[in-house]
């Protein structure tokens, strides 16, 4: 693994290092289990509602490092001076139909017209759970500055963003946002695609951010490799990673890391506090709802890890010490 550009083969972008993506020959196992499964995947009384202070925006935050978790793994981030969200969902569910599909556990603590100005969107690939459709089109018309993924920029372009306004970034490819803002796509062991035949077709990435002052790194979805050291060696440390801890699986392990290889990727990536992200929003797999949380808690106790856990739609500032609101406690049956 290096941090070369991501490689094709023919039209399809290429892991880091082999990766099985659970497709069509696991299908039937996975049906079984879910059609067994008795964990409670979904809460079984509503989530929320939370509800952002948008007046806050007004003030920067005292560390100069903010972070609000909309959910799942759409984050608006203050850093350094810079406001930045990352893979915004809005949608009620995440899927490429709008009575079907994982349906959000809560909905989003403001609308999109409440956001405050940003700097950019940041775009990691383009599963529905990560790129929203409706909520790309609110930008359509506007000034908004989008980083993604190699390939990601034709879906914004239909949607009516203009070309002018969309920067696709390859692996170790780095890129400003305005003129004290660092971005450097990263690579990850996932996959892509929104429909059935055109799998890996745009690529999937993490991303470095570093400001003036701050330096985090934003993981959207990877299984477990490697690289994760190679990143923390040449990008670290990190005051904050940003990592994935919920959607896994016995039948994916390649693609989702789950709260034990997480904390091992916090490790790796030379972080002082973990953020965990990708769970307690959406209903994508066979574990309870709360299960990567609490899981993480334990992980973190053994390993020494100091997390940072917001609740939804709460600015939280990023300080030295670590938080966690437990949020999710209250909601459990």
């Amino acid at each position: 693994m290096s941090l070369d550009s991501a490689a094709k083969k023919g039209s399809k972008f290429l892991n880091p290092i082999p990766t099985d993506t659970a497709g069509f020959a696991k299908l039937i196992p996975i049906l079984r289990e879910y059609i067994n499964n008795k964990a409670e995947t979904v809460p079984k009384q509503a989530l929320g509602p939370f509800k952002t202070d948008l007046s806050i925006y007004k003030t920067p935050p005292l560390s100069g490092l903010r972070v609000t978790w909309i959910g799942h793994s759409s984050l608006l981030i203050e850093i350094d001076g810079r406001r930045i969200l990352t893979d915004p969902v809005w949608s009620e569910r995440a899927s490429f139909l709008s009575f079907m599909g994982p349906k959000r556990f809560f909905e989003p603590p403001f609308a999109l017209d409440e956001l405050p100005p940003l700097d950019a969107v940041l775009l990691s690939h383009d599963h529905y759970d990560h790129l929203d459709k409706n909520a790309i089109k609110y930008f359509a018309g506007k000034s908004t500055l989008f980083y993604c993924s190699l390939g990601v920029g034709k879906y914004l372009e239909e949607w009516g963003i203009n070309s002018n306004f969309i920067t696709e970034i390859d692996w170790g490819d780095s890129v400003m946002i305005g003129n004290d803002c660092v971005l450097t796509a990263t690579p990850a062991r996932h996959f892509s695609g929104r429909g059935i035949i055109n799998r890996n077709e745009t690529l999937w990435s993490s991303f470095v951010i570093k400001g003036l002052k701050h330096n985090i790194f934003f993981g959207a979805d990877s299984g477990w490799f490697p690289g994760f050291k190679e990143i923390g060696d040449t990008f670290g440390p990190f005051d904050l990673t940003i990592l994935e801890i919920g959607a896994y699986g016995k039948y994916w392990p390649d693609i989702h890391m789950g709260p034990d290889h997480a904390s091992n990727a916090h490790l790796a990536l030379r972080g002082k506090l973990m953020m965990p992200i990708h769970w307690g929003t959406f209903n994508l797999a066979l574990h309870a709802w709360y299960e990567p949380i609490e899981k993480l808690m334990d992980f973190a106790k053994e390993k020494k890890i100091e997390l940072f856990v917001p609740e939804p739609g709460k600015p939280t500032e990023v300080t030295s010490s670590p938080y966690n609101s437990h949020w999710w406690v209250r909601s459990k049956s």
